[in-house]
């Protein structure tokens, strides 16, 4: 009777253990399955980009790859849209455009918005850019020209960020939870106008979500 009992507490030990093996590889299983398959809806959404067209009322500029402004690296994947101010009072769309693709320049954003609501495109939206450091592998970035210090953006800057920000999201499929600023990933003091008064920040985001469920 004991060696019974003792067989069967083997064969109870055994099926056990063989239990919590299957478990295990089915969990190890599924993670692989959900991995495998995030990864493939990014690439398949970063193709998807590579393939969007331009929309006419964006002046796309591409500057060359150059290793530094530009480097040609792929984007992963879109998980923010990044605001950006340019620091530069009374600078033009046309002039930060120009500065990236010179040589002494080793940043760049994916689209300037102008003092006159012009939208010059310099990146593609599948690459990186260079202007949100250790987000640029996986945001799409946009320089604001604004006419003095105080960084806040004129009317029909203004009204152009919130068109191209409604059509970014479209075609990124995210919305307004994944717009951002610079400030938002470094502290840094930027975009000036909507750091300084959150309250604005929070209007631009609702006015960004308006104009998307009203055109897409």
């Amino acid at each position: 009777m004991a060696k019974k009992s003792k067989r069967k507490r083997k064969l109870r030990k055994g099926r056990i253990v063989m239990a919590v093996i299957i478990v295990a590889a089915i969990v190890i299983m599924s993670c692989l399955v959900v991995k495998r398959i995030n990864q493939n809806s990014e690439a398949k959404k970063v193709k998807n980009l590579a393939e969007i067209k331009i929309p006419d009322w964006i002046d796309s500029q591409i500057i060359d790859v150059d290793g530094a402004s530009r480097n040609g690296y792929k984007l992963k994947g879109i998980k923010d849209i990044v605001v950006h101010y340019v620091g530069n009072p009374g600078t033009t769309a046309q002039q930060n455009h120009d500065f990236y693709a010179g040589d002494q320049s080793n940043v760049s954003s994916h689209f300037v918005v102008g003092l006159d609501g012009e939208i010059i495109q310099c990146i593609p939206i599948n690459e990186w850019s260079a202007a949100s450091n250790w987000r640029n592998n996986d945001t799409i970035s946009i320089e604001v020209c604004h006419p003095d210090e105080t960084g806040k953006f004129k009317k029909k800057t203004y009204s152009s960020l919130v068109k191209l920000v409604a059509w970014l999201e479209n075609v990124c499929d995210i919305d307004e939870s994944h717009v951002i600023r610079h400030y938002d990933i470094t502290k840094k003091e930027c975009p000036r106008y909507f750091v300084q008064h959150e309250d604005k920040w929070k209007t631009f985001k609702k006015n960004v979500e308006k104009y998307r469920l009203a055109h897409y």
